[in-house]
């Protein structure tokens, strides 16, 4: 099974989330810093789709200006746009694999998609 993680290296659950997967030998893992190669506008919106979430909640507050820009309240759209300008505003870890994707917070989620 292949799974692709947006990662920080930086995020203590993103590190724990890539060691569940890399500790799985059943699992083939493509790592994206997403910071260094944020997701297009186009392939976050189908990744928060995929999770069934809106990207309002796959946005991080805590560690940014999100709240001093409005975002936890503008729409889809905005939020989306903004991500994509500035993908510190990305919640982290997204995995994906063929059986879904999941915002791994806790880091066990991912467990829902292996």
């Amino acid at each position: 099974m292949k799974a692709t993680i947006w990662h920080n290296p930086n995020c203590g659950t993103s590190r724990k989330t890539l060691a569940i997967l890399e500790n799985l030998s059943k699992v083939e893992v493509d790592v994206i810093e997403y910071l260094k190669n944020p997701p297009s506008r186009e392939k976050l919106a189908q990744l928060y789709r995929d999770a069934g979430i809106s990207p309002n909640q796959g946005l991080r507050i805590r560690g940014t200006d999100a709240e001093e820009r409005g975002l936890p309240d503008a729409s889809a759209d905005e939020v989306l746009a903004a991500m994509v300008a500035d993908p510190i505003l990305i919640e982290r870890p997204l995995v994906e694999t063929e059986k879904g994707v999941r915002l791994c917070r806790p880091q066990d989620a991912v467990l829902e998609i292996l």
